[in-house]
């Protein structure tokens, strides 16, 4: 290692080297084209798409301001974009600062120049840092421009930044104003790969057209760039009703929740601007939020995301307390947003964004503006309309107590997995390892369960018996399911999870079965089990693991000779069949089967060779007109209407049915 005296002059030597001739002062827009990532966020195709948004941008603001009301956006051969507006064109007049360049070639050649820092041009605007135009300009092999003002064509050309020329007059021009601007990104600075892309730009053009409803963007494209796309080679694109006219055409034929969508727009106080929304809550819950500042989408949100939702969490809760409804109070604006489709718009003066590209709002005031506006618009909607708030309300409700249901899962699956299995304490478990081949018998009662006990193999058949009636989970809260025994001994038993956290690898066993009564309360035990799979344990059934035992309810004898039949149906079969009148034939009737000898249950209905079970399946839609989602929807909507909330649903499919019934069993 050399002496410490030779690294100090080692040290000294190099630092001896750097000196002012080292320190580089990058001028004009050179600065851009050193580091386009400070200025649109990278170099890459999203960073060369934003350069259309830039331009797009400022043929907006003159939209917003009044002075617009029509927009060309052109997608031409070589990744060329042409930009055109009708309002009132750049200025050409030579600037106070700079008297011998036009404000025009100040605009596109000096960074921070632009008419947005004052309310002066603009009373709102996209564009606020004064780089959007220059930085195109600087990022372009090719930009050209053109301005129709005061009845005079004017035009310049620029190559990376720098005038070609200077603004050069074209001669008079009738019944044309605004500006045009033709570019083409630069290959030195995004490479020869990135193309623009015809979807992207006219997903733009739409985006921009409903945002502002007072504009007609007219798309057109290349008709090669198209072929073989949903892109249309040209439209005119309009939405005279605004974000609501959108959000319809996104949603088309799904099915809401409410008939009609939460849309309005409203002024805020003191000329700090307006905002506009339109929220609609499908029955699929594939949502999406939003949100926008000036025309410019901000994919990050911000305040005024932030105002939305504390506006409509607000007023949710406040509706809830209204009615009554002690539930609501749990609710957060996650449950109240998480599956809906919403669009913001607000329209700001100084808006503050994180960073040039935009992506989120930072203005404090706006989360205020926004929320105050909401608020009061949202709780005239849910009281003028009060059977679509409490359809609302009531999903929310089921929202909240679904994620606090996997909350809870979650906590229960880390606190399993620091602990040995737990399981309940009435479960005869079965003495294989392994899941193949064997089965689980839910049962009704501890009588039931001993004579179960006592008929089953050992070493396949595990037996748990239920405390009457299980909770119906169509119509609990999550409070009382996590309070239910039942449930709790079912899902440690089984060992697979519920809802999202449901795993088919980790069930314990084979076959799942239910087994009660064959009467009308054990039908309806039968129904809150299925329930229950249907809605905490859906992967169950589809994997096809759960079973109806088919117990009989009759036993009938004549002499030696003894018959089991399943109802009364097949007790008069029987009879009439198998006995052929010899006799007198003696009927009993079981009246459960915890009053069944061991002996007889397992001969009837739980030994795998001599038994019948029934899978619980939803019905295949192979032999039906309608696929199979339809039937999953169906039959969602016969649980909810059976074992759901809601009564009077009950009542009606009563009224509607009834004269269907022929025989009662009590």
């Amino acid at each position: 290692m050399p002496p410490m005296s030779d690294l100090f002059q080692s040290v000294a030597s190099d630092s001896s080297d750097y000196s002012a001739k080292d320190i580089e002062v990058l001028e004009g827009l050179e600065p851009v084209r050193h580091r386009p990532g400070m200025y649109i966020g990278g170099n890459d195709e999203r960073a060369m798409h934003h350069l259309v948004a830039e331009v797009l941008d400022n043929a907006m603001d003159e939209a917003v301001a009044g002075h617009a009301t029509r927009i060309e956006l052109e997608l031409g051969l070589d990744n060329q974009v042409t930009i055109r507006d009708n309002g009132r064109g750049i200025p050409i007049d030579p600037h106070p600062k700079f008297k011998d360049k036009s404000a025009l070639e100040v605009i596109l050649t000096t960074l921070h120049s632009g008419a947005k820092f004052t309310q002066k041009a603009y009373a709102t605007s996209g564009g606020l840092h004064g780089v959007g135009l220059s930085v195109v300009n600087a990022l372009a092999d090719k930009l050209a421009i053109e301005v129709a003002r005061d009845r005079t064509l004017y035009r310049q050309e620029y190559s990376r930044g720098v005038p070609l020329g200077g603004l050069e007059a074209m001669g008079s021009v009738q019944n044309r104003r605004g500006t045009t601007i033709v570019f083409r990104p630069d290959t030195e600075i995004f490479g020869e790969a990135p193309k623009y892309r015809p979807a992207q730009l006219h997903k733009m053009a739409r985006s921009k057209a409903y945002l502002y409803r007072g504009v007609e963007i007219r798309w057109s494209c290349h008709p090669t760039l198209v072929e073989g796309t949903d892109v249309p080679q040209s439209q005119v694109i309009h939405f005279p009703n605004g974000l609501q006219d959108y959000l319809a055409a996104s949603l088309q034929n799904r099915r809401m929740l409410t008939p009609e969508p939460f849309a309005g727009e409203a002024k805020f106080a003191g000329n700090e601007g307006r905002v506009e929304w339109a929220i609609s809550w499908p029955m699929d819950e594939n949502g999406f939020v939003s949100s926008y500042c000036n025309t410019i989408p901000t994919p990050e949100g911000g305040s005024h995301d932030a105002g939305l939702r504390s506006g409509l969490l607000r007023g949710l809760k406040a509706y809830g307390e209204l009615i009554s409804n002690k539930k609501a109070s749990v609710i957060t604006a996650e449950d109240v947003l998480g599956g809906a489709c919403a669009l913001l718009s607000v329209f700001i003066r100084d808006p503050q964004f994180q960073g040039q590209t935009k992506e989120k709002l930072a203005t404090p005031l706006a989360t205020k503006l926004v929320e105050g506006q909401i608020r009061d618009h949202f709780d005239h909607w849910l009281s003028g309309h009060p059977d679509r708030a409490r359809v609302l309300l009531e999903r929310v409700i089921e929202r909240a107590e679904e994620r606090m249901k996997r909350r809870q899962d979650r906590e229960q699956s880390r606190k399993s997995a620091t602990r040995k299995l737990r399981l309940p304490g009435k479960l005869a478990d079965c003495s294989r390892s392994r899941s193949s081949d064997t089965e689980i018998f839910l049962v009704e009662g501890d009588s039931a369960g001993g004579s179960a006990k006592q008929a089953r193999s050992r070493e396949t058949q595990a037996v748990l018996p239920l405390r009457g009636k299980i909770l119906n989970v169509a119509s609990a809260s999550v409070e009382k399911m996590k309070a239910n025994q039942e449930i709790n001994d079912i899902s440690q038993a089984l060992g697979c999870g519920l809802r999202g956290q449901f795993d088919l690898d980790k069930l314990r066993y084979e076959r799942v079965i239910i087994m009660t009564d064959a009467d009308v309360d054990g039908a309806h035990i039968a129904s809150l089990l299925m329930t229950f799979f249907y809605r905490e344990m859906p992967g169950l059934i589809e994997s096809g693991c759960l079973f109806l035992a088919q117990p009989p309810l009759y036993r009938l004898t004549q002499g030696g000779d003894s018959v089991y039949a399943m109802d009364d149906d097949d007790k008069d079969a029987l009879m009439e069949n198998h006995f052929k009148g010899r006799g007198k034939i003696e009927v009993s009737r079981f009246k459960g089967l915890g009053e069944m000898p061991a002996k007889q249950l397992k001969e009837t209905t739980m030994d795998p060779k001599k038994r019948v079970l029934l899978r619980v399946t939803i019905a295949d839609a192979a032999d039906q007109e309608v696929d199979m989602g339809e039937r999953q929807k169906d039959a969602a909507d016969m649980v909810e209407r059976l074992m759901g909330k809601k009564p009077e649903m009950r009542f009606n499919f009563i009224q509607e049915n009834a004269r269907f019934v022929s025989d009662i069993d009590v």
